[in-house]
């Protein structure tokens, strides 16, 4: 894919993102299976502390399960099984840099980047990142040592000076989302919001996950 194509792609798909998480009731295969059958078209694979072959194998079954849906599939941090099974990889602030990630996968490849403010951002972005992970919205437990919180307003300035500075790169908020937050923070000028937690801790993780992209699709569109 060109550059214009995978922007395209993710501004179309990218409303609302699911990262999967492991939990009591629900394995990382079973939380992709949930989002996908709520409505969501954006899976991230992340699964930072299990084995490669464990990552690998559901892997290649979230693959399938993507496929069948049209949905992006993106693997968290490991480059080289995202060659081999997914649209891209997301990368954090302490896994390989873009740069890098680039030389391996080429241009054809979507590489998302994990930012906590402007100069985050604007670094990705020359790097030849195709989209922002930006976060955390709030204090969230699903992920381990959290950068500063940002809250609407630090979304809205990071908007503010990307827009200043001619920076035109899909950016997703991330961090303790719920859905009623989800108007708030689409007003900033975001493009999308990524969650995991509010879907998979609901009675009904499917409704919730309805719920989630309804809300976001609604919002985008009162918004144009």
């Amino acid at each position: 894919m060109k550059t214009m194509e995978k922007e395209s792609l993710i501004r179309k798909n990218g409303n609302v993102q699911f990262i999967t998480h492991y939990t009591e009731c629900y394995s990382y295969l079973d939380a992709a299976r949930i989002a996908l059958e709520g409505g969501c078209r954006w899976i991230q694979l992340r699964m930072k502390d299990a084995p490669l072959e464990e990552v690998e194998s559901t892997a290649r079954q979230v693959r399938q399960l993507c496929q069948q849906q049209g949905a992006l599939f993106i693997i968290d941090d490991h480059v080289e099984l995202a060659k081999i099974y997914a649209d891209g990889v997301h990368l954090g602030k302490m896994d390989m840099p873009i740069a890098d990630a680039r030389c391996i996968l080429g241009e054809t490849y979507i590489i998302g980047g994990t930012a906590n403010s402007f100069e985050d951002v604007r670094q990705h972005y020359e790097a030849g990142a195709d989209y922002i992970g930006c976060g955390p919205f709030r204090y969230t437990t699903t992920k381990k040592n959290l950068s500063p919180i940002l809250g609407t307003d630090g979304y809205a300035d990071i908007v503010r000076r990307m827009e200043a500075s001619h920076i035109s790169l899909p950016i997703v908020a991330i961090g303790g989302i719920m859905p009623d937050d989800i108007k708030e923070i689409m007003q900033t000028g975001v493009t999308g919001i990524a969650l995991s937690g509010s879907v998979l801790r609901a009675k009904n993780p499917i409704e919730e996950m309805k719920r989630t992209v309804a809300e976001a699709n609604r919002t985008i569109n009162h918004c144009k």
